[in-house]
């Protein structure tokens, strides 16, 4: 059994690891996965055909806690204990719920303090107890329902018992002013990445793609890392805001100097795509791998010639869930927008309708854009899987070509991935 310290409007959490709110969902993963047989039976909620409408949750079943981030921007917003009887809880060093302490209304005064009277649900018959950041659900029969001006305190029950805490809820801000149902803070935003998450790494507030005319120049990055601002006591964290640009034809020392070392290199041992180019049956004389600069909390992969060593193409990722490489990058919030095509013919004659350029994004579907930029027809069909496991469980995707960049959609019409090249 687990056993864990309550910390209002921030986190659940032991010594050795914090589920904090506003955590990324991969560093979420990260610490359960460190914690393998410790941490059992996880489960991964989402909705496959609105990704962006349901929140996507991690469900620990065997300790009664469940992690809700949201969707879009998949941070961590509220962290709910569901089954108390799972876990032991401590507040201030303190246990308030286990075995030996049971979290009845009196306890949770006594470890707590006062708060504001309990608001009473009719419809679930269930009273909350509110304090900010912190909400305890407590279920109580109709028949012992108390009027509202004297709330949870006033309730009488028979032989001195009082109902114990059926559900915890940890979340940012203050819930009172809401009333006590959960969907006050399910609707709220999420609270910003904490400082203490950076882990000295760069994150990505917004890519805007840099085109010339037809072309595409490269990308222009608003990023944010870990700064310092001076005290007369010490330097304390703070969040830096920075622009960068990274273009095609820069070299692998242009992108260090821009974005710092990545988070793994990747050397492409095979081109899954030269069947489809021409002149396919012809080898390099001298046998060269292009490589890759994978930078995953910006959600951007750059890739580099093997024999000039300058970028060559960029590969924007969304992440979303139920794709092949979900919970790998973050997501890559990045803007492209294309002219659309500029003629369209009536009885066989061009008439200029000038329409307006189309925008695609991280959250753009496919088949609302598709025939305004007359993608091609027939799409690639890409089916990954890896070398000890053949089976993908979440089927194929397809790539469409688009100016010069080819656009990975799936089933749910999202898209997975824009990949930008330097057209010849």
């Amino acid at each position: 059994m687990l056993e864990l310290e309550v910390v209002p409007e921030r986190s659940l959490g032991c010594e050795q690891w914090e589920f904090i709110l506003g955590m990324h969902f991969s560093q979420s993963v990260s610490i359960i996965q460190s914690q393998v047989g410790i941490i059992r039976g996880v489960q991964v909620l989402y909705s496959d055909s609105n990704p962006l409408d349901v929140d996507l949750v991690i469900n620990l079943p065997h300790d009664g806690v469940r992690l809700i981030f949201d969707p879009v921007v998949q941070r961590l917003k509220i962290i709910e204990i569901y089954n108390m009887k799972l876990v032991k809880l401590k507040y201030c060093g303190l246990p308030f719920n286990s075995p030996e302490v049971l979290p009845s209304i009196e306890q949770i005064e006594h470890s707590f303090g006062a708060t504001h009277p309990g608001v009473y649900d009719s419809d679930k018959q269930v009273f909350v107890l509110n304090f900010r950041g912190l909400s305890f659900y407590f279920p109580i029969d109709s028949k012992f329902q108390p009027g509202y001006a004297h709330g949870l305190g006033s309730l009488q029950f028979p032989n001195g018992t009082s109902p114990l805490v059926a559900k915890t809820a940890i979340y940012v801000g203050n819930m009172g002013a809401g009333g006590g149902s959960d969907e006050h803070n399910l609707k709220a935003p999420p609270p910003p990445l904490p400082l203490v998450c950076y882990h000295n790494n760069l994150y990505l507030e917004k890519a805007d793609v840099m085109r010339d005319k037809m072309r595409t120049r490269g990308l222009r990055l608003h990023l944010f890392t870990e700064g310092s601002s001076v005290t007369r006591v010490l330097l304390e964290p703070k969040k830096r805001c920075l622009t960068k640009e990274v273009l095609f034809g820069d070299t692998c020392e242009d992108v260090l100097s821009a974005l710092g070392a990545p988070s793994r290199v990747f050397f492409k041992a095979e081109d899954k795509m030269r069947i489809h180019s021409p002149h396919a049956h012809k080898r390099d004389k001298i046998r060269r791998s292009d490589f890759f600069y994978n930078y995953f909390t910006l959600g951007l992969d750059i890739l580099f010639d093997a024999k000039t060593q300058c970028v060559k193409k960029f590969v924007l990722h969304t992440n979303y869930p139920g794709h092949y490489n979900f919970n790998m990058y973050h997501r890559c919030e990045f803007s492209l927008t294309l002219p659309p095509e500029n003629n369209s013919t009536e009885s066989g004659k061009l008439i200029d309708v000038s329409p307006s350029p189309v925008t695609i994004t991280a959250y753009t579907k496919w088949d609302r854009i598709s025939e305004q930029l007359k993608a091609s027809a027939r799409p690639v069909v890409l089916n990954r899987a890896s070398s000890t496991n053949t089976t993908n469980p979440f089927g194929c995707t397809f790539c469409y070509g688009i100016r010069d960049a080819i656009v990975e959609v799936m089933a749910n019409q999202h898209i997975a991935s824009v990949t930008l090249y330097r057209a010849v």
